[in-house]
């Protein structure tokens, strides 16, 4: 049993969302062609406002989300080598 929802590519988001922001078609065009409910096309435009500066971001630096990810990584790597010592020392202090 397949999934209930369509899905769509990034490209084809894309080119409604552009479709509409250029005035090309009217969301009621979109949503009649593609069969599409205006709330999605929407939120896809909300999604595609929202995240438009990340384009002009330098390569370089990580967005939040990517930060937030290598900063929570560190902190496992380091808790796991304090629990690693702490089971050694506590290995050692049982075998005495």
């Amino acid at each position: 049993m397949g999934s209930k929802y369509r899905q769509f590519t990034p490209e084809f988001k894309l080119q409604v969302v552009l479709d509409l922001l250029s005035g090309t078609k009217t969301m009621a065009q979109l949503c009649r062609e593609h069969h599409l409910k205006d709330s999605v096309v929407y939120r896809w435009k909300q999604q595609f406002i929202e995240r438009a500066a990340l384009v002009f971001a330098p390569p370089g630096k990580a967005n939040p989300e990517e930060a937030r990810v290598a900063e929570l990584e560190r902190m496992v790597g380091r808790l796991t080598m304090e629990l690693e010592a702490v089971k050694k020392a506590s290995n050692l202090l049982n075998s005495r």
